[in-house]
């Protein structure tokens, strides 16, 4: 597809092309892996470990099949509406307008508060390894340092991706290799299956009860379709780099855990106490080859999730609050784009005044970091539901399709493991999920009273079966 028929679909809705038409498939593809970071679990290791009882490969396993179904799902929709937005696109224009306001609102949770919740996780890290510098003034540097990455336009943001990308790429290689021979070596447990199943302890509940703690590894690769808009090549590369992106994370996520939770120096206390310090994958890594090994792990933690990721996180976020500002749901004022940049530019620097007010805040609490999490994976599973559902309401219903794998049994079998998950997901996440929705229903009467209610075109572009 061209670059004039893709701008096209765009004017059908009654919108002007005014992002920059730069991303090819691998720049998407990039994108999404970065924004997942490959070394993911290096963070939440031990949070996962013990809410799977020891089984955590099990609960990355079954986490990358939820995930892969709401990548069809979004496959389908960014095919039938390839514009940025996401959920709230694909909602309001596959259900109603008001079903999408509520969804963007819902899945606002996510977007504007997990940059911050990066910022936090990596200047922490960093904390650890240089005590003297303080938590506040590693925040800092990385909100600063990514605003001006992202403020010079989404090309600069692709080039950045792709080194970051290799970076981690190469120190996983190394720790997966160095597990390797270390438990051929003996250390650890040996090689066992029992990350993956483990009779004396398995039960259902506990099991997705961890994969909601787990799917925090897998948000992101959603992000790619907030680059609709600036995707230069046919609406189906959107949804084939969102299903390869989560295909190859899942594969390294599912290999590393596996490793690091045959290396644990004692799973039995992990299980029982936790992990306060969030060190047990670098404890792992220490078993298999040493202190430097450890310090390695814990230092691509930090960038990854401080720079890499938290960079894509900003500017998919921006690009949520843009769309959502263009059809008048929020102040008109961000819907600005730079004339040189081709940038949402008053949406970016939004969302790294409020990364950093949110992120200095939370480095005064202790549970701050579980806290966001929670709050970060309720408001995208929320979404993701509401997404399947989209699907069969627009093919199946208004379109009359008759392709039901993809349009019935996929998203109905993604909504029904996402469901589950969500019902044993954190009860504090669930209550706070609750009032985000509630404040999102009272922000949504007060349009409606001022004569703002959400309204959509519905026109459709090409779409491509």
């Amino acid at each position: 597809m061209s670059d004039s028929s893709v701008t096209d679909d765009i004017a059908q809705y009654g919108y002007k092309q005014e992002l920059h038409r730069s991303l090819s498939f691998t720049d998407l593809l990039v994108y999404g892996l970065v924004f997942m970071v490959p070394i993911a679990p290096f963070g939440i290791f031990g949070g996962v470990f013990q809410g799977s009882g020891g089984m955590v490969a099990l609960a990355y396993a079954i986490g990358m099949v939820a995930m892969m179904f709401t990548a069809l799902s979004y496959s389908q929709m960014s095919q039938a509406f390839p514009m940025a937005g996401s959920v709230y696109t694909y909602a309001g224009r596959g259900i109603a307008a008001p079903v999408g306001f509520l969804s963007g609102w819902m899945i606002l949770l996510d977007y504007v508060l997990v940059p911050g919740l990066l910022y936090l996780i990596a200047s922490i890290a960093m904390n650890s390894l240089l005590s003297t510098i303080p938590v506040w003034v590693w925040l800092v540097g990385f909100v600063v340092l990514n605003t001006a990455v992202n403020y010079l336009g989404i090309e600069m943001t692709a080039k950045v991706n792709k080194v970051m990308l290799v970076g981690e790429l190469i120190v996983l290689a190394i720790f997966i290799v160095i597990g390797v021979v270390a438990l051929a070596q003996g250390k650890g447990r040996g090689f066992d299956f029992t990350p993956f199943y483990n009779a004396d302890t398995f039960s259902l509940p506990l099991v997705l009860g961890a994969v909601s703690i787990a799917v925090l590894s897998f948000l992101g690769f959603d992000g790619i379709s907030m680059l609709a808009e600036e995707n230069k090549e046919s609406t189906r590369a959107l949804g084939r780099s969102m299903v390869a992106a989560l295909l190859l994370a899942g594969v390294l996520f599912i290999v590393q855990t596996w490793i690091a939770a045959l290396l644990v120096p004692n799973p039995d206390r992990l299980i029982s106490k936790g992990d306060p310090g969030g060190t047990s994958f670098y404890d792992a890594a220490a078993v298999a080859g040493g202190a430097w090994l450890s310090t390695v792990t814990a230092l691509a933690t930090a960038v990854a999730w401080g720079f890499a990721n938290s960079l894509v996180a900003q500017a998919a976020t921006s690009r949520l609050l843009f769309a959502m500002a263009r059809d008048r749901q929020l102040p008109s004022f961000l819907a600005k784009v730079h004339p040189t940049k081709g940038v949402p530019v008053n949406a970016t620097l939004l969302v790294a005044a409020i990364s950093l007010a949110l992120g200095l805040y939370m480095t005064s609490r202790s549970d701050g970091i579980t806290l966001l999490s929670t709050l970060v994976n309720f408001g995208a599973l929320s979404a993701f539901l509401v997404l399947h559902v989209s699907v069969v309401v627009h093919y199946v219903f208004r379109k009359g399709s008759r392709d039901w794998w993809r349009h019935l049994v996929a998203p109905t079998l993604g909504f029904v493991i996402l469901a589950f998950v969500v019902v044993n997901a954190d009860v504090a996440a669930q209550t706070l999920g609750f009032v985000w929705l509630g404040i999102g229903a009272a922000v949504l009467g007060a349009l409606v009273v001022t004569g703002r209610r959400p309204e959509l075109p519905l026109t459709e572009g090409v779409e491509h079966p």
